[in-house]
């Protein structure tokens, strides 16, 4: 994805961590989803089309 990750809205995960050890962030874009770490922000963050993010929410549902 050509766009920047900084202009995203991000939100941090309801499954994330209280205690802020494991944050998991994501970002709704046009053509994709974005997820990163929130606690590494130096590392890229990864995007994923909105079908597949859809296809893993379900999956992930059903656990």
């Amino acid at each position: 994805m050509s766009s920047g990750t900084t202009e995203l809205a991000w939100f941090k995960s309801s499954y994330s961590g209280t205690q802020g050890d494991s944050c998991v962030e994501v970002a709704f874009a046009e053509q994709a989803v974005h997820v990163r770490d929130s606690k590494d922000l130096e590392r890229a963050a990864f995007a994923v089309g909105r079908e597949g993010w859809g296809r893993f929410v379900r999956f992930t549902a059903g656990r």
